[in-house]
């Protein structure tokens, strides 16, 4: 028998429902997807400053938080990058049950594994944001010269030169970070998560 069978949730008194009642905001996740480089990380701190100093609650997971600490023991192989992204939905899946806006900045190159998130995360609390941004201007942006170590084949598995990046079919959003400012960027997100932060909550 399964030693799965014996866990059983217990079911507490205070929900999701009840904690985004409390914040006056929903709570989702927005996860950034784009090549190293790309701009993520900027822009998902940025919208984070501006979406705190509007009341919400928020946290950011991103590479240095994760990898240091809940992942350091994974390498960086097609099998443990794809454990790494599993972790981080499922530590991403307890943050919206917490009540928080949740903002995610990983590379995340495999269709198969967003759609793995999505799935955990179900798709009203999921929003795309696909930072689409040209390899050779990645490259450019590049001050720890992990592009020239990748190509010089001292970094294996490198997304974009050694290992594949899926592009995303049907992000919610797309921000072209080599044509558009930060600021752009992130009020386009803005409007695009507008509607869901204002649904109306209710408490059970």
């Amino acid at each position: 028998m399964s030693e799965k069978l014996h866990i059983i949730p217990h079911q507490h008194h205070v929900n999701v429902e009840h904690r985004r009642a409390q914040n006056k905001h929903q709570s989702f996740v927005i996860w950034f997807i784009g090549l190293s480089g790309s701009g993520k990380s900027t822009l998902a701190s940025q919208l984070e400053t501006q979406l705190f100093n509007d009341g919400m609650r928020t946290y950011i997971l991103d590479g240095d938080n994760i990898r240091s600490g809940l992942n350091k023991d994974l390498d960086f192989s097609e099998n443990a990058r794809k454990e790494n992204i599993r972790r981080i939905g499922e530590v991403a899946k307890l943050m919206v049950d917490a009540g928080v806006l949740t903002l995610t900045a990983f590379i995340s190159p495999f269709a198969e594994e967003r759609e793995m998130v999505k799935q955990l995360l179900g798709a009203a609390n999921y929003v795309e944001v696909y930072v689409d941004c040209p390899i050779e201007e990645c490259e450019k942006r590049d001050v720890k010269g992990l592009y020239a170590k990748a190509r010089k084949g001292e970094i294996s598995n490198f997304t974009g030169i050694s290992s594949p990046f899926e592009v995303p079919q049907n992000p919610d959003v797309v921000v072209k970070t080599a044509e558009v400012s930060v600021a752009e960027g992130v009020e386009k997100i803005k409007e695009a998560i507008s509607k869901k932060l204002q649904n109306s909550i209710t408490t059970n």
